[in-house]
């Protein structure tokens, strides 16, 4: 693994929280933490992806050395690994949460490969982070093994999804109330590595523009398409200064399709999300965060998999609106980010307007109660 050859680009072009480690706390002015995983007991390789490890130019040599489950169990570190957590907001089940941020999930930093593709490696249940709120960081095996065998499955039946290269055992327990029923109880804990070209969400954008923090959000933007969506940059002749508006709303059309490409091939199989919110909507138009996910054995458009918010959750018949509105929050992120030519003076207003035309009016405050994301 020492021949990783990291490339951070997330962490050294965008602006960092002041404060290092793992204290709670509500972050402003930028766009991740500094925090370092919180080592294990025993960790222990269950298994992992030959697929993804190939394509990382990770070797079955390296993955069976002791070294691996260390490493991808967040006891160690490889040069030139950055760890951080994302700070993000989100809509959840259409109500806006405030900040909520990588509550479990640390990256480790950004990789590129023989063939010149960037990957992202995250780690899930790797320890508190201070968007863990009043969480611990942790997830059980039981989770664990959904996410890591999920990822791997609908790459295969051709979804859009982020990947999955390893499931390592923490040797530690972890208390959870598996059936929300007021009877916690402990359950072996793990940590899934997951990998993707990029992890940004919809919420990365949605934190700023509630904050009104026009000059943040820019910078988001314009890191976002000149990293994920390179090719806009080739076609716009936008080489050097800031990404023209032009090629933003190129940018957002984008967003738009991958989003509902990603649902029509979702709604293909009859797979539902269960939190199909905006802080687990990908930029890039990937299936992120698998959670309380499911697929409809029998035809019922009304089934949710999601029995802690069932309420609230979309069920199968409304996933396809459900990235229409999903979509709608990114454009009134996208809307906001326009006001970067306005004068200083006139940008609040000029923001709220945008902002706000035809679509919501729930940015409000800053904490809210929301579930734990990672």
């Amino acid at each position: 693994m020492q021949s990783l050859r990291f490339d951070n680009s997330f962490v050294r072009e965008l602006p960092a929280d002041s404060e290092t480690g793992p204290r709670r706390r509500q972050v402003h002015r930028a766009l991740y933490s500094r925090v370092d995983p919180t080592p294990v007991a025993e960790p222990r390789l269950i298994a992992w992806s030959p697929e993804v490890a190939a394509l990382l130019g990770i070797d079955a040599a390296e993955v069976e050395s002791p070294a691996f489950a260390k490493v991808f169990g967040g006891n160690a570190l490889v040069d030139g690994m950055q760890p951080y957590a994302a700070n993000y907001g989100g809509h959840q089940f259409g109500q806006w949460a405030g900040q909520l941020g990588d509550g479990r999930a640390i990256t480790l930093g950004e990789i590129i490969n023989a063939a010149g593709q960037r990957w992202e490696l995250q780690l899930k249940g790797a320890g508190p982070t201070p968007y863990s709120r009043t969480a611990d960081g942790r997830a059980v095996l039981r989770s664990s093994i959904r996410e890591f065998l999920c990822s791997e499955a609908m790459h295969h039946l051709g979804v859009p999804t982020t990947r999955a290269l390893s499931l390592v055992a923490t040797g530690e327990p972890v208390v959870r109330d598996m059936f929300y029923d007021g009877n916690p109880r402990s359950e072996p804990g793990a940590i899934v590595c997951r990998v993707a070209p990029s992890f940004i969400r919809f919420g990365n954008f949605e934190l700023p523009t509630s904050r009104e923090d026009v000059d943040l959000l820019n910078r988001l933007v314009d890191f976002t398409i000149r990293r994920d969506f390179p090719e806009l940059i080739a076609a716009g002749g936008d080489q050097a200064g800031p990404v023209s508006e032009q090629v933003r709303a190129e940018w957002f059309a984008q967003v738009c399709e991958r989003t509902a490409s990603m649902v029509a091939h979702w709604m293909r199989v009859g797979f539902v999300h269960g939190v199909m919110n905006t802080d687990n909507m990908s930029i890039l138009g990937l299936t992120i965060d698998y959670g309380p996910y499911g697929w409809i054995d029998d035809f019922d458009p009304g089934w949710t998999p999601n029995t802690r918010c069932a309420r609230a959750a979309l069920p199968f018949r409304a996933t396809g609106a459900g990235g229409v509105l999903e979509s709608r929050s990114a454009r009134q992120c996208a809307g906001a980010g326009f006001c970067r030519r306005r004068s200083a003076a006139r940008r609040p207003a000029a923001f709220r307007r945008r902002v706000h035309r035809g679509g919501s009016r729930q940015y409000r405050g800053e904490v809210r109660p929301g579930r734990m994301r990672g």
